[in-house]
């Protein structure tokens, strides 16, 4: 089994916030607190360790109380530059990301995660969950490759894969041993991995929740 202190929790609030306005997502407000506050706090009590990767407004992600860390690649270059920062930090033997935007995550992830990883073997366990067609509305279980639990010596693939100009997670994801743990059990929160894209889907989420 993986002991939750050897997992280290980062929070991803790097990203453009473009369909935002442009505004730094993480520090938009859900319940009365920024997004990634909100994140680190439900990661606190799941884990070890916590970090969280932002690219601005570095002060104010700082006066949080855990380690920040900028992207070290260039341009905003998505999730994977955040998964890249937190594998080159980490000092655990496991990395678990989230997305500050997402912020029903469920209370159980990183257990859940590190005992299907520890039950396979795996280097990665990745997260799954019920979304609904927006043309059809047939609901399908689909991974949610941003909640995902990392071995930290994956950061030489990683660092290969980056440097050749790969940026989907899912196709670094499949070079490895990946189990999938689907969040779709009777007592799962339906919006556990619902994520604010915009102003008006975080109010609405705020409001649901």
């Amino acid at each position: 089994m993986i002991d939750p202190q050897d997992i280290t929790g980062l929070v991803l609030a790097g990203g453009r916030g473009s369909r935002m306005g442009g505004v730094d997502k993480g520090l938009q407000n859900f319940r009365g607190l920024p997004l990634a506050l909100n994140a680190l706090m439900r990661l606190q009590l799941q884990v070890g360790h916590t970090m969280v990767n932002a690219n601005r407004n570095l002060a104010a992600y700082e006066a949080f109380g855990a380690p920040v860390w900028p992207d070290g690649l260039a341009d905003y270059a998505g999730p994977l530059a955040g998964f890249l920062t937190g594998l080159e930090r980490c000092e655990t033997g496991w990395l678990l990301t989230v997305p500050c935007d997402t912020p029903l995550f469920p209370h159980d992830l990183a257990a859940r995660l590190a005992g299907a990883a520890g039950a396979a073997g795996a280097d990665i366990a990745m997260a799954a969950a019920p979304e609904a067609d927006e043309a059809t509305g047939a609901v399908a279980i689909r991974t949610q490759p941003v909640f995902c639990l990392l071995r930290v010596s994956l950061l030489e693939s990683l660092v290969q894969f980056t440097q050749a100009g790969g940026r989907k997670i899912d196709r670094w994801t499949a070079q490895h041993a990946c189990a999938t743990v689907a969040f779709d059990q009777p007592g799962d929160d339906p919006l556990a991995f619902r994520n604010a894209n915009t102003v008006a889907e975080l109010h609405a989420l705020e409001g649901a929740a």
